[in-house]
Parts: structure tokens; sequence; C-alpha cells
């Protein structure tokens, strides 16, 4: 069952890239062996370089489930997750994460992350794109508002 979930999601990669719509990644969620939601990078399309195959399947699952973690879901995708997917995944809490290509196969494809997975092992002073922590204290009044908050629905 599982090698049927990951060519479909090889399968999304092939059609996404021949139909000319977007890179060469897609992504299903499975929960109780069924396929609930699938997802293709869709990012020159729909102008969002968040629309990464990964992040389409699981915003398409929540939506489906009503839910906003994926707790007895799989995620089978064509290639290993980007540092933006890996951290979506890691919020969604799925049971399981399956890929096909490795980052090292993105790279040489010309997609290459490990700028990124450098970046933020570096403190921030040192990193290539300006990250400047301003207004820390007023800042913080929205971690205390919601710390008292009776209404808040921990994530």
């Amino acid at each position: 069952m599982q090698n049927l979930f990951m060519a479909r999601a090889i399968e999304l990669s092939l059609e996404n890239v021949r139909s000319g719509r977007g890179g060469p990644f897609g992504a299903v969620v499975v929960k109780d062996g069924k396929i609930i939601a699938e997802g293709v990078n869709s990012v020159t399309r729909t102008h969002d370089p968040t629309a990464h195959a990964e992040v389409v399947a699981i915003r398409d699952a929540c939506r489906t489930l009503q839910v906003f973690e994926l707790k007895g879901c799989e995620i089978y995708t064509s290639c290993e997750p980007c540092p933006m997917c890996l951290g979506a995944i890691y919020w969604a809490r799925p049971d399981c994460v399956y890929f096909g290509n490795t980052a090292a196969d993105a790279a040489t494809a010309g997609f290459d992350d490990s700028l990124i997975y450098s970046e933020m092992s570096q403190p921030h002073p040192q990193r290539k794109m300006p990250m400047i922590q301003m207004m820390h204290e007023e800042a913080l009044e929205g971690f205390r508002a919601w710390e008292q908050s009776p209404n808040k629905v921990l994530y």
C-alpha cells in the first residue's frame, strides 16, 4: 500500500512538470489507508513562495479533516522536505513522513536549500539576510496576553 501512495506523489510531480504548471514535487496525505489530500509545487503559478507540494497537501488535509494537526496521518512526498516544509510538517504532527528523492538530488536538479540550512545555525548578525530584533518588550505583550487568555487552544 505504501508503494501506491509514494507512486502517487511521484506521479503528481511528473504531471506537474509535464503540464508546465510547476516544479517537480508532489505530496499526498494519507489517513486510514486512503489519500485525503494531494499537493504539487505551485510556487510560480500562484506567485506564492510557500506553495510547496507538502504545504499545499497539509493545508488541504487540514481543511478536509477540519483540524490543525494531522495526527493519525502519513505524508508521502516525492522529495525530502525543504526547511520550510519540514517546519510545516513538524507543526502538523503527522505520524510519519516518507520521501523519494533526497535534498542532494534536489540540489543537483537546481533546488538547493543548503544556504537556508546553514543560515539557520548562524547568529542573527552573521546571516546573509539582515535579521534585526526590535521592540522586544512591546512584542512580549502578545505572549503575556496569550498566557493569560482563557480562550487559547494549545498547539
